[in-house]
C-alpha cells in the first residue's frame, strides 16, 4: 500500500483523467452549432456524436478486461487515455461528418478502456475503509466535467473554433497519460477474465440490480439532460447566457455531491444513500414538472438534481466492489457500460421526445425510468445487506 500523499497524487491523476474522459462524451454537446456550420449539417444531428461515444464505450467496457488480460493496470489506463487523446485529435482534423464519427468511435475504446480501470486501480491504492472515498476522489474528474464540459466546449467553439476545442480535450488527455505514467505504480491486472469469470460475475447475487439501477438512473437524468440547453430555454424561458449559469451551478452542486458521497456511505450505508439519491432526484423531476417559469426555479431545481445524482455514483461503485471484490474491475466495467447505456438511451428519448411533447413534459417521462431504478434498487437490497462488506454495512 503507497503512502498517502503518493496515493493521493495517484488518485488526483486518475481524476484528471476521468475529466479528461468525460470532456470527450459531453463536451460536442456544445459544439454542436460550428460543427453543425463547419461541416453543413444541422445542428441537431451533432447529437448523435454523444449516442456514438456512449454506445462504443458500453460495448466495449464490458470486454476490455479481457482483451487486455496481459497488461497491468497501469499500461491499461495509458493504453485509454493514448485513445482518448487520438480520438479528439482525429476528431479535430475530421474533413467531415464521418470521419468525426469514426474519431468518436476510437475515443470511446479509449474511455472503455480507461474509465473501469481508473475506478479498480483506485480502489487498491488505499486500504479497504478508504475506498469510498477513493472512489469519489476518481470520479470526481467525471463530474468536474460535467461543470466545465458542455458551457466551456460552447464558449471555446465559439470563441476560437469547435477543432481547437477538440486540440485542447486531446491535450489534456495527454496530460493525464503524462502523470498516470509518473504516479502510478504497477499494479497487477488480477485473474484473467475468462467465460466463466464473466459468468460468475453475473450470477453473484445483487449485481444485475444493481447495474440495472445504474442503467436506469442515468436514462431518467439524459432524458432531460440529454437536451439541457434547449430545455431550459423552452420550458423556463432562459436566454444563451441564463443558460450557461444554470449549467455551471448544476456542475458546481454536482462536485459538492459526489464530495458528501463517501461521508453519506459511512455514516448511512450504500443502500439507503442509493436510497436516498433516488429520492432527491423524484423530487426534483416533479418540480420541474409544476414549478413556474423563471431563472430562480431553474437554479434551484437544477441544483437539487445535480446534488443528488452525483451522491450517488462512489457509493454504488462501492457496493459493487463488496459484492465481489476480486472481481471488481469486471464488475465496474459492466457498472461503466451501463451507465452509457442509460446516457445513450436517455438522450435518444429526449431528442425524439421534445420536439413531440415539449419540454414540460420531459421530466415526467423521466420519472419512468427512475421509478423503475427504484424498483431495481429495491430488488438488491435484500442480498446486499447480508453481504459482508468490506466497508461495513450497507442497508
Amino acid at each position: 500500500m503507497r503512502t498517502t500523499r503518493s496515493a493521493h497524487a495517484a488518485l488526483l491523476s486518475l481524476s484528471l483523467g476521468y475529466f479528461t474522459l468525460g470532456t470527450c462524451s459531453l463536451a460536442v454537446v456544445g459544439l454542436g452549432a460550428p460543427i453543425g456550420r463547419d461541416l453543413h449539417t444541422p445542428p441537431g444531428e451533432a447529437g448523435v456524436l454523444v449516442s456514438v461515444f456512449a454506445l462504443t464505450f458500453a460495448l466495449a467496457a464490458p470486454f476490455a478486461p479481457a482483451v487486455l488480460r496481459r497488461l497491468d493496470q497501469r499500461a491499461a489506463l495509458l493504453l485509454g487515455l493514448a485513445l482518448l487523446a487520438a480520438g479528439g485529435l482525429a476528431g479535430a482534423l475530421a474533413p467531415g461528418v464521418g470521419v468525426l464519427i469514426a474519431a468518436r468511435v476510437l475515443a470511446g475504446l479509449g474511455g472503455a478502456v480507461f474509465g473501469p480501470a481508473a475506478s479498480a486501480t483506485g480502489s487498491l491504492l488505499v486500504p479497504e475503509e478508504r475506498r469510498p472515498r477513493a472512489l469519489a476522489t476518481v470520479f470526481a474528474g467525471m463530474t468536474v466535467a460535467s461543470v466545465l464540459g458542455v458551457p466551456l466546449s460552447s464558449y471555446l467553439g465559439e470563441a476560437v473554433g469547435w477543432r481547437w476545442t477538440l486540440v485542447g480535450v486531446a491535450a489534456a488527455s495527454v496530460l493525464a497519460l503524462v502523470l498516470v505514467a509518473a504516479l502510478l505504480p504497477a499494479l497487477p491486472a488480477g485473474p484473467p477474465p475468462t467465460v466463466a469469470a464473466y459468468r460468475a460475475a453475473l450470477r453473484t447475487p445483487g449485481v444485475l440490480p444493481l447495474v440495472g439501477t445504474t442503467l436506469l438512473f442515468m436514462a431518467a437524468q439524459f432524458t432531460v439532460y440529454g437536451v439541457a440547453g434547449a430545455y431550459l430555454a423552452q420550458r423556463f424561458g432562459l436566454a444563451d447566457g441564463a443558460v450557461t449559469g444554470v449549467l455551471f451551478v448544476f456542475g458546481a452542486l454536482g462536485v459538492l455531491g459526489n464530495a458528501c458521497g463517501a461521508r453519506a456511505f459511512a455514516r448511512i450505508g450504500g443502500t439507503r444513500t442509493i436510497t436516498v439519491t433516488q429520492l432527491g432526484l423524484a423530487a426534483s423531476f416533479v418540480g420541474l414538472l409544476i414549478a413556474p417559469a423563471g431563472l430562480a426555479a431553474a437554479l434551484l431545481l437544477f441544483a437539487v438534481w445535480a446534488f443528488f445524482s452525483q451522491l450517488y455514483q462512489a457509493p454504488q461503485q462501492a457496493r459493487l466492489i463488496a459484492l465481489d471484490p476480486q472481481r471488481r474491475g469486471l464488475l465496474l466495467a459492466l457498472n461503466a457500460a451501463m451507465l452509457y447505456v442509460g446516457i445513450s438511451l436517455g438522450s435518444l428519448l429526449a431528442g425524439c421526445l421534445l420536439p413531440r411533447l415539449g419540454a414540460t413534459a420531459l421530466a415526467g417521462v423521466g420519472l419512468l425510468p427512475l421509478l423503475l431504478g427504484a424498483l431495481a434498487h429495491l430488488s438488491s437490497t435484500r442480498p446486499l445487506t447480508v453481504t459482508n462488506s468490506p466497508f461495513g454495512a450497507t442497508s
